[in-house]
């Protein structure tokens, strides 16, 4: 496992919605299974929805459906498949929107910090899927009924840019430039401490944290390959600020990877150093999205701006 090597060049790629799995870990086994999916989900999911779940088998340990109380071993596979929703409506919602493009195949949003991008089982009312319904008289139906349009996301908490595809062929070539890594995804953020390197990659595995199932962190355990590379932007005293790139697109990647070396995000409510900093949520914005049109065929780049709230806390930091 390596920290900091020579900087490379990258992009973020989406990983697969409507299924997640687990492997329990030695000290969770005896543990409930609906339990252990109810704190293991990454959306907010009320146990008696997942029991419901479990018992319409939705929910399988090591390949077999179980039932609610049921106990769990160590090295069990926990595999859930979310249910398509067949008869909630996702209703539209004027949300003022950013809108830094848009045409007939695709639409770039500023999402501001603080927006959920799509909806969950239980919370369907203010998130970005519903102000681009009200905008976009039509999105691509792929990703199902909770996430029209959607191709890849970003955390609540983060700022920044997204591209949604209207239209089913638009969907399909822009994940399709996820997957072959020709996305172009720039972010900035805004670190604790002073990083010693103008540059470089960060390439450590990501998995879920066994004492906190709703956290990430590097471990060679159950995980997945994680790069993540930086340049140095600025040094303001006890900070530093970076401009990252993503070679893989591991959930929590940036603000996990940022911990590991023990930089961590200015403002992260979950890997963060402290409260109390002048910005809601991580200082971390996606400043640059470019990608090939998907009818066109021509490359488009986009930016946006640092948002207010993260040149408040540069303002902020300079004077220290």
């Amino acid at each position: 496992m390596s920290k900091i090597m020579h900087n490379e060049n990258g992009y973020e790629e989406q990983e697969q919605d409507g299924i997640q799995e687990w492997i329990v870990q030695p000290g969770e086994a005896g543990e409930r299974i609906d339990k252990y999916v109810t704190e293991s989900i990454e959306e907010q999911i009320s146990r008696s929805q997942i029991q419901l779940w479990i018992k319409n088998g939705d929910v399988t340990v090591n390949g077999a459906a179980v039932k609610p109380n049921h106990k769990l071993a160590a090295d069990d596979k926990v595999v859930l498949t979310i249910p398509e929703p067949v008869e909630v409506s996702i209703m539209p919602e004027p949300i003022p929107l950013d809108i830094v493009y848009e045409d007939s195949d695709v639409i770039v949003v500023n999402k501001p910090r603080g927006m959920v991008v799509h909806p969950a089982p239980g919370h369907y009312s203010g998130t970005l899927v519903n102000a681009l319904l009200h905008q976009c008289k039509d999105l691509s139906g792929i990703n199902g009924i909770l996430r029209p349009g959607i191709v890849h996301r970003i955390d609540k908490d983060t700022s920044g840019l997204l591209m949604a595809a209207k239209n089913d062929k638009a969907h399909l070539s822009l994940a399709a430039q996820l997957k072959a890594h020709s996305v172009t995804r720039k972010y900035t953020a805004v670190v604790h401490g002073n990083v010693a390197h103008d540059q470089g990659t960060i390439d450590a595995p990501i998995g879920r944290d066994p004492s906190d199932r709703k956290k990430y962190m590097v471990t060679d355990k159950n995980s997945k390959h994680a790069v993540t590379h930086f340049i140095v932007l600025d040094r303001l005293a006890e900070y530093t600020v970076l401009q990252l790139k993503l070679e893989t697109g591991r959930t929590h990647q940036i603000r996990v990877h940022m911990k590991y070396i023990d930089h961590p995000l200015v403002g992260d409510p979950m890997y963060g150093r402290s409260k109390g900093n002048p910005i809601e949520g991580q200082a971390l914005h996606a400043q640059v999205l470019g990608f090939v049109h998907p009818s066109s065929g021509d490359y488009m780049e986009f930016e946006a701006a640092l948002p207010d709230d993260m040149n408040h806390l540069l303002d902020v930091l300079r004077t220290l």
